[in-house]
This record gives C-alpha cells, sequence and structure tokens, in this order.
C-alpha cells in the first residue's frame, strides 16, 4: 500500500490495524498553582500523558506500523533497529507482540536502565560506540542477517503510527489554539503535526527541540536536511544525529515554528511536572512544557495548549539529579 501522502482515513486505518497493541494514553486539564505561576493563569493546558503509552514512550505507535506492514517471511527473519533508548524498547515490544525477534544496536553512552529494559522486552542487544556507528553497524546486520530495519523516525509509515497520537489528542481535547510536540528526528512531529494541521487545521503546532540537538531547526533554516557532529543534551531520547527527507518534509508542510530549549529549561519542566502535575518524566518527556513556560510563553498566553508529553524512561537516580540540579 502507498502511505507516502497522509490523510485522515489512512491515520485511521493506522489507528485500526494497531488496535489493542496500543493504549489510548489519556488527556488531563493541567491547573495548579505553581503552573499558572509559571505560563499565566489565562493560558489553559491539556496534557496528553504518552508517557503511559506501552513501555513508557510514544514509540510503539511508529515501529508496529512499519512491522505490520512486513510480509510475513520478512517479519519471520526479524528485526532490527538503532536508539538510544526508547526506540530500542519499543521494536522489542512490537517483535514480542507480533511473534519474532529483534536485533538492537545502541550506543555505549545509553542509559543502562534502557539497555536492560531492552533485553528484558526480549531483544538482542549490541553496544558501540556512537549513534553514528549505531547507523553502519544496523545496515550489517541487514545485510548479513535479513533483518527488516525499522527506522527509529523516518518513513512514511512511521508517521502514520506516530499521527495516532495526534488525532487521538484533537478527539481528546476539541478546541485547542496549539499544539506542542518535541523533536528529535522528526517522526513523531512530522505525523502528529499531519493530523492535527488535517483534523484542525486552525491549531497551531509547535515542535520543540533541545538546543544541543537542533538538527530540525538547522534543516529548516537551511530549507534541506541537516545533520550535526554531536549529541549534546540531557535529552537523549531527542538526539538524532540527523534529520531525514520524509519526516523534513512533513514537518516543514505541517508545522508552524520550531523553538529551541536548553538543558536547565528541560531540568525545571521535570520538576514542574513531577511537583505541579504528579508525573515523573524523562527530559524528553520534559520538552514541550519547557518551551511552553519558555520561548512560547508569549505567543501562546491565553491560548488552549495541548502539551505531549512523550515518555517516561528513566532511571530513578538520574531522575532525582535532574531535579536537583533544577531546584
Amino acid at each position: 500500500m502507498d502511505h507516502s501522502e497522509i490523510s485522515l482515513a489512512r491515520i485511521r486505518a493506522t489507528r485500526e490495524r494497531l488496535a489493542d497493541r496500543i493504549t489510548q494514553t489519556p488527556v488531563r486539564r493541567w491547573e495548579d498553582d505553581a503552573l499558572a505561576l509559571a505560563v499565566g493563569r489565562e493560558t489553559r493546558v491539556t496534557l496528553k500523558e504518552e508517557l503511559f503509552q506501552r513501555t513508557g514512550s510514544f514509540k510503539p505507535r511508529g515501529a508496529l506500523a512499519v512491522m505490520l506492514d512486513l510480509a510475513p517471511e520478512a517479519l519471520a527473519r526479524g528485526v532490527t533497529a538503532v536508539s538510544a533508548g526508547n526506540h530500542a524498547m519499543d521494536v522489542a515490544y512490537a517483535a514480542r507482540v507480533l511473534g519474532t525477534t529483534a536485533k538492537v544496536v545502541m550506543p555505549k553512552t545509553a542509559s543502562a536502565f534502557r539497555v536492560e529494559r531492552s533485553r528484558g522486552l526480549g531483544a538482542e542487544v549490541e553496544l558501540v560506540d556512537d549513534v553514528h556507528l549505531a547507523f553502519e553497524r544496523v545496515k550489517q546486520i541487514e545485510r548479513e542477517e535479513g533483518r527488516a530495519f525499522v527506522h527509529p523516525f523516518e518513513g512514511p509509515l512511521t508517521a502514520l503510527g506516530t499521527a495516532t497520537l495526534g488525532l487521538e489528542l484533537v478527539e481528546q481535547a476539541p478546541g485547542l489554539d496549539a499544539v506542542i510536540v518535541p523533536i528529535g528526528g522528526g517522526g513523531l512531529a512530522a505525523g502528529v503535526a499531519a493530523a492535527v494541521k488535517l483534523a484542525s487545521p486552525r491549531t497551531q503546532v509547535f515542535g520543540v527541540e533541545p538546543a544541543g540537538a537542533d538538527s530540525m531547526r538547522r534543516s529548516l533554516d537551511a530549507g534541506s536536511p541537516q545533520a550535526i557532529d554531536k549529541v549534546r543534551t540531557i535529552a537523549d531520547s531527542l538526539g538524532a544525529p540527523h534529520a531525514a527527507p520524509y519526516s523534513f518534509a512533513l514537518c516543514r508542510r505541517y508545522l508552524d515554528d520550531v523553538v529551541l530549549v536548553d538543558d536547565d529549561a528541560l531540568r525545571r519542566a521535570m520538576l514542574l511536572l513531577f511537583a505541579s502535575a504528579k508525573l515523573a518524566v524523562e527530559p524528553a518527556g520534559a520538552a514541550a512544557t519547557a518551551a511552553l513556560s519558555g520561548p512560547l510563553l508569549d505567543r501562546l498566553r491565553g491560548k488552549s495548549v495541548g502539551v505531549i508529553v512523550c515518555g517516561a524512561n528513566l532511571d530513578a537516580a538520574t531522575f532525582s539529579a535532574c531535579l536537583e540540579a533544577a531546584g
């Protein structure tokens, strides 16, 4: 099937294919004095709590959308992936529920918590020196073992999977003036932005990247996909080394803007979400909140805003250290 053009019909069809393999995550109106101090009482905030998705992040949506489209013989040979953590876990989860195997390649800098969680979900894990080498190793696995590569953020099927999140949000919280979505490689933002704009054209969609992993901002400024030499952020889940053509094209078409937040802002947003919304999230999961209380504060003042909390896979020691640094 040709999925190169995203439509509401195809997003809904993808949601039906994913069925009960994913969770329809909750939305919640966030009202609290600490939030009001951070963003103003006139700004109405709705949380899309995707941290409660299977395995703790949005990633199963895209991984399953890709793997469900594989021919039976290809699926039987297994899959491979490259990831700093969340994608590895979710490919492992998808492989398990679809009855196949996964071999994932992760940089040695990946969280030990995520490495062990990936193994616990059934994946064979290989560790390499950095994410650039990880992509090279995955290509070798593809050639030698015949495994299908499940890209962490690129491609029409991935975008259709993540678009199911955007469609859920606008159906659960109609009338939003804006939605804020984190950007790593762009797969989440591409799908969410497309779904939101197709279902609710008046709603603005803003992407947010860490300042130390700003490949999409650079790409939009340059007019073509760009790479960065190194990831320099605590939000390793958003640390893609480059943008890629398909997700870049959707982001350029459907996003109203992309803003940057630094690591200190991410830590403060983690603390705000923990203290005020009672959510314990990873740095990537706090990115949209950091944007709302930072670079988008004045632009969205008095608006009804959907904030996507995209993940919560972080060990207790690192989480505590981030909160302590924020305080």
